[in-house]
């Protein structure tokens, strides 16, 4: 049963993503500081804070909502790990981890999304 947010595999997931995008983008060249560094870790974080906000507000549309932006905080993820490799900032085998991770966490998130839509059922 789920006690909290931190009980969610999609939350353990993407903390995780989170740590690995700051580990890879600290090997980047320092003009990306402002540019693909810094969007790339906004939108890393904002996937488990979105799932933890979303949370903790207490009301299924408001968490619905937060789950839907770290959704789509997935999307822009998924476009500037694309982005890294064709700049040949990151090699396949990073693009390959980062890649896969995301698109799990998206597909986790996808599904927690579509579980939330449906109406409770009566005990």
């Amino acid at each position: 049963m789920v006690q909290s947010y931190k009980d969610l595999i999609v939350y353990q997931k993407s903390y995780k993503l989170a740590f690995a995008i700051y580990q890879t983008t600290k090997e980047y060249p320092k003009e990306e500081v402002y540019g693909l560094i810094s969007q790339m870790r906004r939108s890393a974080v904002s996937i488990p804070c979105n799932i933890a906000e979303g949370y903790r507000r207490g009301h299924r549309k408001e968490y619905l909502q937060f789950l839907y932006m770290a959704h789509g905080s997935c999307g822009e993820l998924e476009t500037l790990v694309s982005l890294s490799y064709d700049f040949s900032l990151i090699g396949k085998d990073t693009f390959d981890e980062l890649y896969a991770m995301q698109d799990e966490i998206s597909r986790l998130l996808k599904g927690l999304i579509i579980s939330l839509l449906k109406p409770p059922r009566n005990k």
